[in-house]
């Protein structure tokens, strides 16, 4: 039986002393970490303002982000988007990125069909993700969806029951050693696209709008603002 090789994970990947998103997204270009990248098409970095006072965390990267190299250009994207001019959040305080950063999927004849990341995925992919935060430094963390919140937040915490609380960050994360953000809080709420999958579109739409205003709420109650 062949085994297939554990992740090396992204931490050999990272520039030491990179002082900007756009070197780590330079070099993010060139992980290999895990095997994702092998059928990927590209790395998707984050993308949004340098010193943004709100981060949006999801699972991975789509198929239409993957083809365009940009997280949430998909139809969740648009639909997130609305949401947050809807929840009164300044879009040029925002910061969009993911758990991993390359799209992990099956095909189905010609199609790429969705699917989670493992754990190991998100473990390998985390220190890509904590030194975006170290550069961050955000208000509020917006969690998206139940592997983002799993991956970030523990195994044991439900969106369904905790979605729309603010919470203490990082001492609410997995992981806070990993995460050295001062006076940040994060907020878990579902994905743009179960959204989309919902029967009742309207109504989910409405409790991600109220989800995100609490966040938008909380903009700026931070003491010190960069």
């Amino acid at each position: 039986m062949v085994r297939s090789e554990p992740p090396v994970g992204a931490q050999e990947f990272i520039p030491p002393g990179a002082r900007t998103l756009d070197e780590l997204k330079a070099a993010a270009a060139g992980c290999r970490g895990c095997e994702l990248y092998q059928h990927a098409t590209q790395t998707v970095f984050g993308r949004g303002a340098a010193h943004a006072g709100v981060v949006f965390v999801g699972e991975q990267p789509g198929d239409v982000e993957d083809q365009q190299g940009l997280p949430f250009v998909g139809p969740a994207g648009r639909l997130l988007r609305e949401a947050v001019d809807d929840a009164g959040i300044d879009p040029a305080d925002v910061y969009i990125t993911n758990a991993v950063k390359h799209f992990r999927f099956e095909l189905r004849g010609k199609r790429r069909i969705h699917q989670n990341p493992g754990p190991a995925h998100i473990t390998a992919c985390r220190p890509w993700l904590v030194s975006e935060f170290a550069l961050l430094k955000p208000e509020i963390v917006v969690i998206l969806g139940a592997t983002a919140a799993k991956a970030l937040l523990g195994p044991d915490f439900r969106v369904t029951r905790s979605r729309g609380q603010l919470m203490p960050w990082p001492a609410s994360a997995r992981h806070p050693e990993d995460f050295p953000v001062a006076q940040t809080q994060a907020l878990a709420t579902i994905h743009p696209s179960a959204v989309l999958r919902a029967d009742d579109r309207d109504t989910a739409y409405r409790g991600l709008v109220d989800d995100l205003r609490v966040a938008a709420g909380a903009v700026g109650s931070r003491p010190t603002r960069r």
